[in-house]
């Protein structure tokens, strides 16, 4: 054969890689979400999300959560790792050159001598180059898989920048929740506290019983016992805040203490098809991510089916005198190919492909279960949105009737015209529907949240590429 066709030959050889070709699997996805939305592109709005809630401490929170906590600090680590992992599985492709030199003396018995010498030295040092021709690919298919696990981490990243300004905005207003919770229940201690001292005189002029002083002063003390372990939650939630935000648990107390009400309206986030959804989603895209490595490592195991050829080359100098390395005499040179085949452990290789195979159907149905999942997820975050809408428009009304019987009723008692026990459950119904209506205000926020992570909101900058 000639040279020339030998060339072609390795040209040829060289372009084929062994095992299956990774193809995207497709993701079947319904024309749109079932639950009533507001239609249009999500990527307009993507950006200006948070900043539609107009707090600029949410958004303070948020910038030092991205920058500042510590799991996000691993994720990063991880990924800078596969980057590296992925420069070195690419530089395997290309050859290896090292350098080495080494000098000997060694003393002769009188046997091994010979009449030579008895004292004899070597002196040598020389260029070693070795490079695996990457004939069956198992060199690209390992490149492949390390670049899709890079993709992958990448996307681990994003989907946990999505999950901590989700988890920040979430306990950034369940806190504000528990302060108005805490305010409420403060307006209805008071109330309590202006019904107990009318009950005692009506007691005291001999218009009412003990039994109704004693009943309400039992409404009064249960109404305050609800105080400490609001405060309790309000402060867990701050300590949290500043966890997150990778600071100690007591950094952020004097800025979160003062008072500030809910959102009194959330941002409107158009919705767009479930399939660009999960063609967006971090974590979809690491899950498919994954079935690709899985799907070069097949082609990795493949490749120990066939013989690995190397190419190694020597140019060095081998001298008894130090002052003689690199003469003309002292030259060494050296050109090997080496072939590797372990055709007898065929049994094993096939057990590898075999593994091989398994992990890239795990791998198959670990994606596919991400895709329902996140469908699942989306469809509800957005039903419950809508319900949670519905119940704080019916709890408002709720609340403002309570309010007024309570005072009816107050005023029917002072009258005489009816007895404590109606003002006793009116005071309770209001007390139980305006906490549920500041409770339901909270979640309804919080479920607008949830919603802009079931979309995949991007509220960081792309992952750094390699």
């Amino acid at each position: 054969m000639t040279r020339s066709s030998m060339l072609a030959a390795f040209l040829l050889l060289s372009g084929c890689a062994v095992g299956p070709d990774y193809q995207v699997p497709e993701t079947p996805a319904p024309a749109h979400f079932q639950a009533p939305h507001d239609g249009g592109a999500f990527a307009d709005v993507e950006q200006q999300f948070w900043q539609g809630f107009d707090d600029p401490l949410l958004s303070e929170l948020l910038n030092l959560t991205l920058a500042d906590n510590l799991d996000l600090q691993v994720a990063l680590a991880r990924y800078e790792r596969s980057a590296a992992l992925l420069y070195g599985a690419r530089r395997e492709q290309w050859p290896s050159l090292t350098a080495s030199a080494a000098g000997a003396e060694q003393h002769l018995s009188a046997v091994e001598q010979l009449g030579g010498p008895e004292r004899v030295e070597r002196y040598q040092a020389g260029l070693n180059a070795s490079w695996e021709l990457d004939l069956f690919g198992r060199l690209r298919r390992a490149s492949e898989s390390q670049a899709a696990e890079l993709q992958a981490t990448g996307a681990d990243l994003a989907a946990l920048q999505v999950v901590l300004a989700g988890q920040v905005a979430n306990t950034y207003f369940n806190m504000r929740g528990l302060q108005q919770r805490l305010q409420v229940a403060n307006q209805n201690v008071t109330l309590q506290e202006e019904t107990l001292a009318i009950v005692t005189a009506r007691a005291d002029a001999g218009r009412a019983t003990e039994f109704d002083k004693v009943r309400a002063r039992a409404q009064l003390a249960r109404t305050r016992a609800a105080l400490p372990e609001l405060e309790a939650a309000l402060r867990a939630d701050m300590h949290r805040l500043a966890v997150l935000t990778g600071q100690p648990p007591a950094a952020l107390l004097e800025r979160l203490v003062p008072l500030k009400p809910l959102p009194g309206s959330v941002p409107v986030i158009p919705v767009d098809s479930p399939g660009d959804v999960l063609r967006r989603r971090p974590d979809i895209i690491a899950a498919e991510r994954r079935l690709a490595a899985a799907t070069a490592r097949i082609g990795i195991a493949t490749a120990d089916l066939y013989p690995r050829f190397t190419l190694s080359g020597l140019l060095g100098s081998v001298a008894a005198e130090p002052g003689d390395l690199f003469q003309g005499a002292s030259e060494s040179r050296q050109v090997a190919l080496g072939v590797d085949w372990t055709f007898l452990d065929y049994g094993k290789v096939r057990a590898r492909i075999d593994a091989r195979d398994a992990e890239g159907q795990a791998a198959l149905a670990s994606y596919q279960q991400a895709v329902l999942a996140a469908l699942e997820e989306t469809e509800n975050r957005l039903v419950r949105y809508q319900q949670l809408q519905t119940r704080v428009s019916r709890l408002a009304s709720a609340s403002e009737d309570a309010r007024q019987a309570a005072a009816l009723a107050r005023t029917r008692y002072e009258r005489g015209f009816i007895g404590y026990f109606e003002v006793l459950d009116a005071e309770q119904e209001l007390t139980e529907i305006r906490d549920a209506e500041v409770r339901s205000r909270t979640d309804q926020v919080k479920a607008m949240v949830d919603v802009y992570r079931a979309l995949a909101g991007a509220p960081a900058p792309a992952v750094p590429k390699t």
